[in-house]
């Protein structure tokens, strides 16, 4: 592994994540991307492999819905390195009806927040092992005026699409500024990114009515996954952000992002929410 750095990028198979691995690659760092299918995993492959030559990606299944597959996927990685520099969660996934994932959990939820707090709990003593590793989780600024119900964080009363969206979101700052905390002293630094308007598909996968009819609207006028993908790259890669304190970033620029997103006391609680909900805690309360 000398003289190497190792990336693993969630979402890898299109979109932002596809995008941020054919930089990653560019880069000459060595990229796991993960996806859940097997054609769309070597499609994505080629497509990288086309526009850089020497690129050194390879592809991993992973199902991020289910935690059980993600657990796996970090053991075959531990299989494979002693050491990971930096870790991408850009997978997502939106659902206009309440969905359950196997595990009994929210899809959004599931999938937007739990997978990256679990695939990064699983992939810790890896990235403790780098000197200086980044850990960047994509977020987005549906995040604003979000607010948390602990009570209810899947929002099994009175689901809604986009509302669910937005918390989850909010999700990704404050699991990102926890992070920090609980690893300071590591030298890992973690960054939530907001990736602006793109031009991606993830609305449109789990969507029907109006929801859908909003997602083709709004990719419309969004930019080439390629721009937040080289800016989510560059906060993976860039030295100098490691004396930086911001944890909220959007094209290559620290943001202000809402109050909520910085509140160490949620931030804690949705801590301990997330491991009991992995299987990591306590029993699991009734009402989350």
């Amino acid at each position: 592994m000398e003289g190497k750095i190792y990336a693993v990028v969630t979402g890898a198979t299109a979109g932002i994540g596809l995008a941020a691995a054919a930089e990653l690659a560019a880069k000459g760092i060595c990229v796991i991307g993960v996806g859940r299918n097997a054609q769309r995993c070597d499609s994505a492959r080629g497509f990288v492999q086309k526009s850089c030559p020497d690129a050194q990606i390879e592809y991993m299944l992973c199902d991020l819905s289910s935690q059980a597959q993600i657990r796996d996927l970090a053991a075959r990685i531990r299989e494979r390195l002693n050491r990971l520099d930096i870790l991408i969660n850009a997978a997502g996934a939106v659902s206009s009806r309440f969905t359950t994932t196997q595990d009994g959990i929210e899809l959004q939820l599931a999938v937007n927040h739990l997978a990256p707090f679990l695939l990064t709990r699983e992939l810790l003593p890896l990235l403790k092992n780098s000197p200086r590793a980044r850990v960047v989780t994509v977020s987005s600024d549906s995040h604003y005026g979000a607010r948390l119900d602990f009570t209810d964080l899947q929002m099994k009363k009175r689901y809604s699409c986009l509302k669910q969206y937005r918390r989850v979101k909010l999700c990704n700052i404050l699991f990102s500024a926890e992070l920090n905390r609980r690893t300071a002293g590591f030298g890992l630094k973690a960054f939530a990114a907001d990736p602006g308007l793109a031009r991606t598909e993830i609305g449109l996968k789990g969507t029907s009515g109006k929801e859908k009819l909003f997602w083709t609207l709004r990719m419309k006028g969004g930019k080439d996954p390629k721009v937040p993908g080289e800016a989510i790259a560059w906060l993976a890669t860039e030295p100098s952000l490691s004396a930086r304190e911001e944890v909220y970033w959007r094209y290559k620029k620290p943001k202000a992002p809402d109050r909520r997103a910085l509140d160490e006391e949620t931030a804690s609680r949705l801590w301990e929410a997330s491991e009991t909900l992995c299987g990591l805690g306590a029993p699991k309360p009734k009402n989350t």
